[in-house]
């Protein structure tokens, strides 16, 4: 079977279409855009969470909100043998990262699946890791995400999120967020025609927890061992915490 066309209920709720429709509309300049609007920076985020997870051959991993499937690509070519399914809310951007997937040759060990991160489809204590990137800002309750994330991962599994960040040191703060929320939106005119979409991502963030609130709502999940990164001056993070071994 070619793991890769599964796809499942997307589960979206009235108050979650315009995010979705966000996605919906970005979908095909999505790539694009994140090396323009990051200066490739993501790809190095994503290298240093990689390396911070230390995957072992035929681990296996969920990761959500999985957009158009770099992370989902990177995670299986890293476990080499194990099973890696990938879920979004989005079929546009799912469409874009099977495409990725097949050319890669990763069918028969990526799965994608379109899903709500809010409630996932997946048996307790399946998989060694979980992850989620740039994802968990967009959803509607991010404590249910990492509490679903946990549920998952068998005991001894890693909870890792990848996700933008709030920049505290002067003055690069008041620089990154003219770019922010000034030139972004314009840049996302520009270049995906989606000024509105684009001008979203700034307001997706302003009510978001900073690095070290992250970091706490963490461990308020039941998470142990918990850890934060910033990444480029702050304006990212990652934050990974483990399920203990008792907890089932």
């Amino acid at each position: 079977m070619n793991k890769s066309t599964v796809t499942g209920d997307n589960g979206i709720k009235p108050k979650e279409q315009y995010v979705h429709s966000v996605f919906e509309k970005i979908a095909g300049k999505y790539d694009t855009m994140n090396d323009i609007l990051s200066f490739r920076r993501h790809k190095f985020w994503r290298q240093f969470a990689m390396d911070k997870m230390a995957m072992r051959p035929g681990d296996t991993a969920v990761d959500l909100c999985c957009g158009t499937c770099d992370w989902s690509i990177a995670l299986a070519e890293e476990s080499e043998t194990g099973d890696v399914i990938g879920l979004d809310f989005s079929e546009g951007m799912l469409a874009v990262g099977r495409r990725k997937v097949e050319e890669r040759g990763l069918g028969e060990q990526i799965t994608l699946v379109q899903g709500n991160a809010m409630n996932l489809p997946f048996g307790d204590c399946s998989f060694n890791y979980a992850t989620i990137g740039f994802g968990l800002r967009n959803v509607p309750d991010p404590v249910q995400v990492l509490r679903e994330m946990k549920r998952v991962l068998k005991p001894g599994g890693m909870v890792v999120c990848l996700e933008l960040s709030k920049p505290t040191v002067q003055p690069f703060k008041s620089i990154y967020y003219f770019y922010f929320k000034r030139m972004l939106p314009l840049l996302g005119k520009l270049f995906a025609k989606s000024y509105e979409q684009y001008k979203w991502l700034p307001e997706s963030l302003a009510l978001f927890p900073d690095r070290k609130q992250l970091e706490q709502i963490f461990r308020e999940t039941g998470l142990e061992r918990v850890e934060s990164f910033p990444l480029t001056g702050g304006i990212a993070a990652l934050h990974i915490g483990l399920k203990e071994n008792g907890d089932v």
